[in-house]
């Protein structure tokens, strides 16, 4: 053993060999056998090793099962990402055990094990709550296993929850995981039979290093999951708001054109005037100025129109909630879709398609039959302005009935009975473009982030703008 001279500790360590000392003695006082030392030796040494959630969750149940041949289950108290934007519910799941390892399809449990506060027993098992740090270090100052509900609420809250050495602040917003009252989950082992109290209170002990592992590589997930989040969201702002933006370039020269064209007659009513001007000049001059008041007019709506289009997409894509969740989260609101969504849009992308002669086809009807449904308006929006968008540039002309050659676009919606085999009705929205058809597995392939077709090399584009209008409807439920 390393020994040396005693020197003085200095008062910044001096918190921390309190703790070291404190240590000491709860190890003397546990008196764990080799075999267990050995056991959290091991399982240090592996989560050192293995970086991955999964490789963590199988080391939680295959250490016990080798080193004392007992069978474990590991509980996770996951919300239901599927559910993410309608159910904040938090469900117990199966994600590993020690007969099958990680589970593939993880599924919520609804019998047998409970999430519970406290370990208990089950008719074969001893089933011990892993917690998050602030109960651990809660459980250690009051030196108990059992707390009122008052305490437990408060411990959740942040609030008469003392702060021990390293603690942390409470799950820096990670919503993933840590369900009610600060339990992440529950860890099963069986034979119970086999187990007395010594084995017992090893397990609670082992439970506590798990749920400080799991915490840490819960946070380290969700602040990754946030930078991926942000760097696709740049992408989005980009593809939605920066781009659109550069249309505020044409307006403007339009405005400066406009007035340059004023200055010119200005100065030749000056010049005129000077030599006597008719009756014939000023009338001419008269009509000039009215045919530029008119264009500066329409000018104007569409830099109003499209300064709240670009406010629209911004405030939709800078929403606090969405940096805090990590992911976009929906507002929804009641809206009539073709009104309040698709026809702001069109009229957005009306000069354009004028311009790239595309004839626009409306449903019939749509408007009389529509009806409310709840959607966020800003998303959505942005969902029919990458569609628009891709209307411009990928409509090609094709042979219509009376022969002649047309670009035309359409846009309307149907509705489903029995949606996705849910017995549920749904809606389904659809634009429609003239031009070559796409396979159905390249129809696929482009919503996924990146992917471009053949021959739009050509085409300004990143190839985003569908996994964009894919994360949105799927956010939706869709």
């Amino acid at each position: 053993m390393i020994s040396g001279m005693y020197s003085a500790r200095p008062d910044d360590l001096a918190m921390i060999c309190q703790r070291v000392q404190e240590k000491f003695k709860s190890y003397k006082k546990y008196g764990f056998s080799s075999r267990y030392n050995d056991f959290l030796k091991a399982f240090f040494d592996l989560v050192q090793e293995f970086d991955s959630l999964e490789d963590f969750y199988r080391i939680c149940v295959a250490v016990p099962l080798e080193i004392t041949n007992m069978e474990c289950r590991l509980y996770l108290n996951l919300r239901d990402e599927q559910q993410a934007v309608r159910d904040e519910r938090q469900h117990l799941w199966l994600v590993c055990d020690s007969r099958h390892g990680v589970a593939v399809e993880p599924k919520i449990i609804s019998n047998g094990v409970s999430l519970q506060k406290t370990p208990y027993e089950t008719e074969d098992s001893f089933v011990v709550p892993i917690c998050n740090r602030q109960m651990i270090y809660s459980r250690l100052q009051n030196g108990s296993m059992e707390y009122s509900m008052e305490h437990i609420e408060q411990q959740t809250r942040g609030e008469g929850c003392p702060q021990q050495a390293g603690a942390t602040e409470s799950w820096h917003g990670c919503d993933k995981v840590c369900g009610r009252f600060g339990v992440l989950g529950m860890l099963s082992v069986s034979p119970l039979a086999q187990l007395n109290d010594a084995d017992k209170f090893f397990l609670g002990k082992y439970a506590n290093r798990i749920g400080f592992n799991l915490e840490n590589r819960l946070i380290a997930r969700q602040n990754i999951d946030h930078l991926k989040f942000i760097n696709t969201l740049v992408m989005d702002i980009e593809h939605n708001v920066i781009v659109p933006n550069m249309y505020f370039i044409h307006l403007f020269n339009q405005l400066k054109r406009k007035v340059v064209e004023i200055e010119s007659i200005e100065k030749e009513v000056e010049k005129n005037i000077a030599s006597g001007m008719t009756g014939s000049s000023c009338a001419d001059y008269l009509s000039r100025c009215r045919q530029i008041r008119m264009e500066l007019f329409r000018c104007h709506q569409e830099l109003v129109k499209h300064h709240k289009n670009i406010s629209l997409f911004l405030e939709s894509l800078f929403r606090r909630e969405h940096f805090e969740k990590g992911h976009l989260v929906l507002r929804p609101h009641r809206c009539f879709v073709e009104k309040e969504i698709i026809i702001p849009q069109l009229d957005h992308y009306r000069s354009r398609l004028r311009a790239a002669n595309i004839e626009v086809r409306p449903p019939r009807n749509m408007l009389e039959e529509e009806f409310q449904i709840m959607v966020d308006i800003g998303l959505l929006s942005q969902v029919y302005a990458n569609l628009f968008s891709n209307v411009v540039k990928y409509t090609e002309e094709v042979v219509e009935h009376d022969g002649g050659m047309r670009k035309f676009m359409a846009y309307g919606r149907k509705i489903i009975n029995n949606f996705s085999g849910t017995c549920r009705t749904g809606i389904k929205f659809n634009v429609f473009s003239s031009g070559y058809p796409l396979s159905v597995e390249d129809g696929r392939r482009f919503f996924e982030e990146g992917i471009r077709g053949d021959g739009s090399e050509n085409v300004p584009g990143t190839g985003h703008g569908l996994s964009f209008v894919r994360y949105v409807i799927e956010l939706h439920g869709g």
